[in-house]
């Protein structure tokens, strides 16, 4: 994951994009500087990997409540290939997401949206032997975040993936496909290559009277690249 390159224009949006409004008030006014890593960007994620359990990988059960998630069920999954295509296994893959009403666990987030006891928004895994993931989750609702009038966030899931340092993380988001939104939403349109973004419906992934569905591959570098959030 080392190898993503942060002046890439085709990995990372831009620093400034005025349509969205943030970018405006914490896009850097010079030329960022490089700094040397030090111990704690050169060491990878360590313990976090030995504490993966499967059950993290479920959103709908891991809120410990003994209940269900409420919203339509649905499976998220894909590999994580380098640049060449190949598979990158032990691969730390965490998300989070708003619940089914676009509501998220957080204090900040205050709109009333209905909130989900038995839904944190939050889950990790490790790529199997051939860099794929998979993740049960509900399908997260659309929510207003006041960037413009009449705002709303089209319906998305944020992924974090770890290589073997800490300066490897890498950020991104997963939209649905004949999302009317994301016509409308800036943070998607910054993105280069934003049909990257957007996975697929799988009807092989699909469970027969249990969950749609989706499949989306994350490729690190190349033509095929992910868009990535820029390094803050």
């Amino acid at each position: 994951m080392s190898e993503v390159l942060t002046t890439d224009r085709d990995v990372f949006p831009p620093f400034l994009y005025e349509a969205y409004r943030s970018t405006i008030k914490r896009a850097p006014s010079q030329a960022p500087i490089q700094l040397l890593p030090t111990l704690s960007e050169l060491t990878g994620p360590g313990p976090q990997l030995s504490a993966v359990e499967a059950e993290d990988a479920d959103l709908t059960i891991n809120a410990g409540t003994g209940g269900q998630a409420i919203g339509q069920r649905i499976i998220v999954t894909g590999r994580v290939l380098d640049h060449e295509g190949l598979a990158l296994p032990n691969t730390l893959v965490e998300v989070w997401q708003a619940n089914a009403s676009g509501r998220y666990l957080h204090r900040s987030d205050q709109w009333p949206g209905q909130l989900d006891p038995n839904f944190l928004g939050i889950g990790r895994c490790l790529t199997d032997g051939d860099g794929r993931y998979r993740f049960l989750t509900v399908r997260p609702g659309a929510y207003p975040w006041r960037n413009h009038l009449n705002a709303w966030r089209p319906a998305h899931i944020h992924f974090s993936l770890f290589g073997a340092s800490g300066a490897s993380r890498l950020i991104t988001q997963m939209y649905f496909p004949d999302d009317l939104l994301l016509a409308l939403d800036p943070i998607f349109q910054s993105a280069p290559g934003r049909d990257r973004m957007v996975s697929a419906y799988d009807g092989a992934v699909t469970e027969p009277e249990w969950a749609l569905g989706y499949s989306w591959d994350i490729v690190l570098r190349g033509p095929r690249a992910t868009p990535f959030e820029p390094p803050r």
